[in-house]
């Protein structure tokens, strides 16, 4: 774990100059990137973290997009998803977040893909990956962290959408699961932490079809002297939890077990530190490029209560480009 090491203690020296800088970690913390903003080379990084890019909006692309799903079969979905069942069952994790690669074809190549897609967050790294991420991993502002966990999802032409989401047993079970784990994850690094909003809705407009998701938002308060330590807050509160699960350390080693697949960046963080405030999102909506073949990356939370089908539907579900 030299990289993470080496990682944090740039963060922390970086922070307590007041050095702007972008950082982007993966999943397993193996190789994580951490570079002055003076120095991120637009030819190879783009990003968007809120209303700080380093780019200007691109001209629209006339072509129609075509995009094509292959996603895993159902059987080698439900043998992982049984696993993960077995755990629950046992007492091992009660909430785990399974995900899969799915290939998909498209006329579009990864940069043409990143201009088009709106999120809140937005990275294209190298041509090796891009990522639309809806979900704030913290924020930092004025010395206070927030979170804000994101669990469940659900078609918005649905009639009652948002009353058949936000009383879902299932959805709402995992979402106060993930809420009491970010809570004790921000209890790490901050004080006077505190729930300020519980599962409020947002909107994600998509190619396919318009999205509701559930939120809440959970804040802390930090040190004086937090830029100085921004690299060991960062990392003591990795891996995410929205994208591992609960308790998150044994739920991890479930996640290696289950997944046939490296996650690499995907499910990892990227974000801003201004000199003042930090900004960063969970790395979900993600497509990497393996071997000139594009491959989408996502999943779902899965607890007792979790129906495969259904899962199933959701993992495929979330393979989109997120257009206006």
């Amino acid at each position: 774990m030299e990289n993470k090491s080496y990682a944090l203690e740039l963060m922390n020296k970086l922070g307590r100059n007041r050095i702007p800088f972008l950082f982007i970690i993966d999943f397993e913390m193996k190789y994580p990137i951490v570079i002055k903003l003076s120095d991120v080379d637009p030819d190879k990084i783009l990003f968007k973290v809120n209303n700080n890019k380093n780019f200007e909006s691109p001209n629209r692309i006339s072509k129609e997009l075509v995009f094509i799903k292959f996603p895993v079969a159902y059987e080698q979905y439900l043998n992982a998803f049984n696993m993960v069942m077995n755990n629950i069952k046992s007492g091992n994790t009660y909430l785990c977040n399974l995900t899969f690669p799915t290939r998909i074809e498209t006329n579009y190549n990864l940069k043409e893909l990143f201009d088009i897609g709106e999120a809140k967050y937005k990275l294209y790294y190298n041509d090796q990956f891009i990522v639309f991420s809806p979900e704030c991993f913290v924020k930092i502002e004025n010395r206070k962290i927030y979170s804000f966990p994101m669990k469940g999802t659900i078609d918005a032409s649905l009639p009652n959408a948002k009353e058949i989401i936000l009383n879902d047993e299932k959805e709402l079970a995992e979402h106060i699961t993930i809420v009491d784990l970010i809570r004790n994850d921000l209890s790490i690094v901050s004080y006077q932490v505190e729930v300020e909003s519980f599962r409020y809705i947002d909107e994600i407009k998509t190619n396919q079809k318009n999205l509701l998701q559930v939120s809440s938002k959970i804040s802390g308060v930090l040190p004086d002297n937090y830029p100085s330590q921004i690299g060991e807050i960062i990392f003591s509160l990795l891996p995410a939890g929205s994208i591992s699960g609960a308790p998150k350390k044994k739920t991890v080693e479930i996640i290696k077990e289950a997944e046939s697949y490296q996650r690499g960046y995907y499910t990892g963080i990227f974000g801003i530190f201004d000199g003042v405030n930090l900004d960063s999102a969970v790395m979900i909506r993600f497509i990497e490029n393996v071997n000139n073949q594009y491959y989408f990356k996502s999943g779902g939370g899965i607890t007792f209560m979790s129906d495969p089908e259904s899962e199933y539907k959701e993992l495929i579900d979330k393979v989109y480009v997120p257009i206006i």
